[in-house]
């Protein structure tokens, strides 16, 4: 069996999503600060070029919402009522003046009924209810008003039944009560848990074509009356007391059947102790010009609270929120099918990225880059820094690091530039590895340039490299914390990718210091912690030298403070400013550990404070390293400028201040 439903939108022809904008976009956002879950969280609701985003959407949602509350009023049902009196009252006036037959003194007491009604619209219609008319214009247009109010009280609980409705008979209007005693007993069964699936399919069997919406079950069958009767009473705690009180006066009349409102009001109770989580007490301010009657102002209160439930999945603000949570069938009902089609490639979008190898989502829930997204990420990073360093003199080329010397026996793949020669078994083995995997049959074997490897040389010397970053309270606050990330992920990169045989280990330091993985603290929020522990890192550094004792220590410290925390001998931090003394002297001793186990030392000062760079300069001269000041934009490359120089061994002398300016003058060697 075939089956068919309406086409959801969107270009059967169009290629897949491109996730290229998005990847570069997140790995931005990552690189400013924020997490890889809030980096793509950010993009979803901003969107991108092409694209409109889910903030876009939800600002159409909610004007939707703001234009149906400015443009309606609840008094359409009261003002036809009011015109349906008026016409009876009129056309009566007109027989009593024009019918000479009538006994003046039967004239005049009618005249009296007529001339002494309640002003309120509601006291008139139950004053009326006993009164014999003369017009059969007038009694047509009376009738209407209590076939008006029955049809729009049903209309409010039963959609479509206004137009159903009209022109029924007295046999129409008996099936209805028959259907609403029908129903009140199925739900009061199913309050009990004594209902079964046949008492369902029994009813619907019978007043089935009362349910346009074909519900499936008894859980369908309560959820689309339970919605549309909340949207009612919500309707009603809407109004004035005045339109209140006139309603539930009126209603007294609808089809001239008070038995039929006791079975209406039982089905509400049910359908409240069936759906007690239904907004059952909300009240939304109209102020439009445009009257509803009862059915069209429950249908305009069921479409606020879709849009409500729209914009929050458009928010997507809970815990544990998707794209994949957002009602594409409600949002094309509310905005048009534009809009489905927009939140629909949105969520494309979504997974395409966690389907791309780029984000996956650890144990705790959160997104993270993947190592693959984290080698795009450096390597972008890494051709930024090339670009700053092409023009400095005197530094190895970082494209064609390692070209000459004897062959170490080791290979990497091939980068542009690059003048090694091929390992061809490797690059061979790569070819064959890749169209196995790809299916290719045939014979003969086809390259591709990801295939190819090219060999090392022995230029490379092992080094065992400290990063130390300052992640103090000042870094965050003075704009230093994105570039402090980019210059590790720059470094990071180029290690292992180019010189696979160093050792590298990144240690931040605050109030205490720790070593960190790249993919953590690429993606470590600002801390707001004060101190500067330089004395705590300095001891994780040289425990990394040591345990690389045939590698070349090359200690980098990227800072904009003075020390303001050591390390107490029981393992707790003592923070003090301005800088203690002890803090100072304990710092020393560590860097001077450092210079023993023979590291090259750079230090990479931050901001223009004098008595930083007297303390740093100070610093530098005890161990015979160096000092750099570079624009922020500039420090990676002065990083890995000096990584590059100490790696190649090129100043093993005390080359103090000996460097010329190697950034355009945005930046200085300091000394």
């Amino acid at each position: 069996m075939s089956r068919y439903k309406k086409y959801d939108g969107g270009d059967p022809l169009a290629p897949p999503v491109d996730i290229a904008e998005a990847l570069d976009a997140i790995g931005e956002d990552v690189m400013a600060g924020y997490s890889p879950e809030r980096a793509m969280r950010e993009f979803l609701r901003r969107g991108g070029q092409d694209q409109r985003g889910l903030d876009d959407i939800a600002r159409q949602v909610a004007e939707r919402r703001r234009d149906l509350l400015q443009r309606h009023n609840l008094d359409g049902t009261l003002e036809q009522v009011r015109e349906l009196l008026d016409k009876a009252v009129l056309e009566e006036r007109k027989q009593l003046a024009r019918d000479v037959t009538m006994d003046d003194g039967d004239r005049a007491f009618r005249e009296m009924q007529i001339d002494n009604l309640s002003p309120t619209t509601a006291a008139a219609v139950s004053e009326l209810s006993s009164y014999d008319w003369a017009s059969r214009d007038a009694r047509e247009a009376y009738e209407k008003i209590k076939d008006l109010l029955g049809r729009e009280l049903l209309d409010q609980r039963f959609k479509g039944m206004k137009q159903a409705l009209e022109g029924a008979d007295d046999a129409d209007r008996e099936a209805i009560a028959e259907m609403l005693r029908d129903l009140n007993a199925l739900l009061d069964k199913h309050n009990r848990g004594e209902d079964t699936p046949e008492d369902f399919e029994e009813f619907m069997a019978k007043h089935g074509q009362n349910f346009p919406e074909n519900p499936q079950n008894i859980d369908e069958l309560l959820d689309t009356l339970a919605q549309r009767s909340a949207a009612a009473q919500r309707m009603f705690n809407s109004m004035s007391a005045e339109q209140r009180r006139e309603l539930m006066e009126l209603s007294e009349q609808a089809f001239g059947s008070p038995a039929l409102m006791e079975q209406m009001a039982q089905l509400d109770a049910n359908l409240q102790t069936a759906r007690p989580g239904e907004d059952w007490y909300g009240a939304e301010e109209f102020g439009g010009g445009e009257g509803l009657g009862l059915g069209d102002g429950t249908g305009v209160l069921q479409d606020v609270a879709e849009l409500d439930r729209l914009s929050e999945q458009l928010q997507q603000s809970y815990a544990g929120s998707r794209l994949d949570d957002i009602d594409l069938d409600a949002l094309s009902r509310q905005l048009g099918d534009e809009a489905a089609v927009d939140a629909r490639t949105l969520q494309q979008l979504e997974q395409a990225l966690r389907d791309s190898g780029q984000l996956e989502r650890g144990s705790d829930g959160d997104l993270r880059l993947t190592p693959k997204a984290m080698r795009q990420l450096g390597k972008a990073l890494l051709r930024d820094v090339a670009q700053r360093l092409s023009g400095r003199q005197g530094e190895r080329d970082l494209q064609r690091a390692g070209a000459a010397g004897d062959l170490s026996g080791s290979s990497r793949p091939w980068a542009f530039g690059d003048t090694e020669p091929w390992d061809v078994p490797r690059t061979i083995t790569n070819a064959v590895i890749r169209e196995v995997g790809e299916g290719r049959k045939g014979p003969g074997v086809r390259l591709s340039v990801d295939d190819i490897e090219v060999q090392e040389t022995e230029a490379r010397t092992q080094a065992a490299v400290a990063l130390l970053v300052d992640t103090s309270f000042s870094m965050a606050m003075d704009g230093r914390w994105v570039p402090m990330k980019r210059t590790a992920l720059a470094l990071h990169t180029l290690i292992k990718s180019r010189f696979r045989n160093d050792d590298l280990q990144l240690i931040s330091f605050g109030r205490y210091a720790q070593t960190m993985e790249i993919e953590k603290l690429t993606a470590l929020d600002a801390i707001w912690d004060k101190g500067t522990n330089l004395h705590h890192a300095l001891l994780l550094a040289n425990r990394h030298f040591r345990k690389h004792p045939g590698a070349q220590p090359v200690l980098l410290i990227v800072t904009d403070g003075e020390p303001t925390a050591h390390l107490e001998q029981g393992g707790e931090v003592w923070f003090s400013y301005p800088p203690h003394p002890v803090t100072i002297a304990k710092s020393v001793e560590e860097l001077e550990s450092s210079r023993r186990l023979g590291a090259q030392t750079t230090f990479f000062r931050l901001g223009d404070d004098p008595g930083l760079a007297r303390f740093i300069d100070s610093m530098a001269r005890r161990v015979e390293g160096r000092v750099v000041a570079p624009e922020l934009d500039d420090l990676g490359a002065a990083v890995v400028g000096s990584y590059l120089g100490d790696r190649t061994a090129r100043r093993t002398s005390n080359s103090y201040g000996d460097y010329p300016d190697a950034f355009g003058g945005r930046g200085w060697w300091a000394g």
